[in-house]
C-alpha cells in the first residue's frame, strides 16, 4: 500500500505541469539485458579495474584492453530492445508531458523506444572517431565485424584506431550536451530521476540544479540515493513496474 500511495502522489505531481524532465541511469536498462556497473556478480566493473579498461589514458596506450572489455556490452547493446520503462517515457513525451530525457546511458534505448529529445551525457555507440585524424564515421559498418570477430576498428582514411563516441574516464563530458541538459533541468517543474544511483559527477548534480530552480523531484530507484532527502516522492522499486503506471493516466487524457 505504501508504494501505491507514492505512485498516486507522483501522478498528482506530474498532472500539474507539462514541464517534466527525466534523468535516467543504468537501472532503467537492466531489464533490457544491459548490466549496470556495480551490481555484485553482474556489474561491468566486476573483476576489472575501470581505469585500466575504460579510461582515455588506457585507450590511447592499450586499446585492445578496452575493446576486449566492451565486446560483450557492444553485443548486448546491438541486440537490446527498449523495455516498458523506456517506452513509457517516450509516450509521455509524445503526449506533451515530457520535455526531454537526460540519460547517463550509452545504450541508445531511449531513441529505440521513440524518445526524440534525448541528451546523452556519456555519449553513444552510433559513431566512432579516429584518434589520429579525428574523422567521424557511423559505427554501423564497423560494429558487425567487431562483434563477430573482436577486430579493433581502424580508420579508413589514415589507419588510426577508432574510438566509439563514448565518454571514457578522464574525458570531459560534451559541454554543449551537458549545458543543454542542465538548462532543461532548471526549466522543468518536475524532475523524474529513474534508475540512477546519482554517484557519477557531474550528472549527479542535475537534481540539485532542478531543485534549486524550484522543481519537485520524484526518484524511482531500487537503492537509496544522496538526493532522496530533496524529493517529494521516493519509490524504491523496479522502474519497469513503476514507470508505466506513472504514465498510464496521461495516455488516456
Amino acid at each position: 500500500m505504501e508504494i501505491e500511495k507514492k505512485i498516486e502522489q507522483a501522478i498528482q505531481l506530474i498532472s500539474r505541469t507539462p514541464k517534466v524532465v527525466a534523468l535516467t541511469g543504468a537501472g532503467i536498462s537492466t531489464a533490457s539485458g544491459i548490466p549496470d556497473f556495480r551490481s555484485p556478480g553482474s556489474g561491468l566493473w566486476e573483476n576489472v579495474d575501470p581505469f585500466e579498461v575504460a579510461s582515455i589514458y588506457s585507450f590511447r596506450h592499450h586499446p585492445k584492453s578496452f575493446y576486449e572489455w566492451i565486446h560483450p556490452l557492444a553485443k548486448l547493446t546491438v541486440s537490446a530492445e527498449a523495455n516498458p520503462a523506456h517506452i513509457a517515457l517516450a509516450r509521455l513525451e509524445q503526449c506533451g508531458r515530457l520535455m526531454g530525457v537526460i540519460t547517463q546511458n550509452i545504450d541508445m534505448l531511449h531513441s529505440k523506444a521513440g524518445s526524440k529529445n534525448v541528451f546523452e551525457l556519456h555519449g553513444h555507440m552510433r559513431e566512432m572517431t579516429c584518434m589520429s585524424c579525428h574523422s567521424v564515421f557511423p559505427s554501423e559498418p564497423y560494429i558487425g565485424d567487431f562483434i563477430a570477430y573482436s577486430e579493433i576498428p581502424y580508420c579508413q582514411r589514415c589507419g588510426g584506431i577508432l574510438k566509439p563516441s563514448l565518454i571514457l574516464m578522464g574525458e570531459q563530458l560534451p559541454m554543449t550536451v551537458f549545458q543543454q541538459a542542465s538548462r532543461l533541468a532548471e526549466e522543468c517543474e518536475v524532475l523524474l530521476v529513474i534508475g540512477s544511483s546519482l554517484t557519477i559527477t557531474p550528472a549527479c548534480e542535475i537534481p540539485f540544479y532542478a531543485h534549486n530552480a524550484g522543481a519537485k523531484l520524484i526518484i524511482v530507484n531500487y537503492d537509496v540515493t544522496h538526493a532522496d532527502y530533496l524529493a517529494e516522492v521516493v519509490i524504491h522499486a523496479n522502474v519497469v513496474d513503476v514507470l508505466p503506471r506513472l504514465v498510464a493516466p496521461f495516455l488516456d487524457s
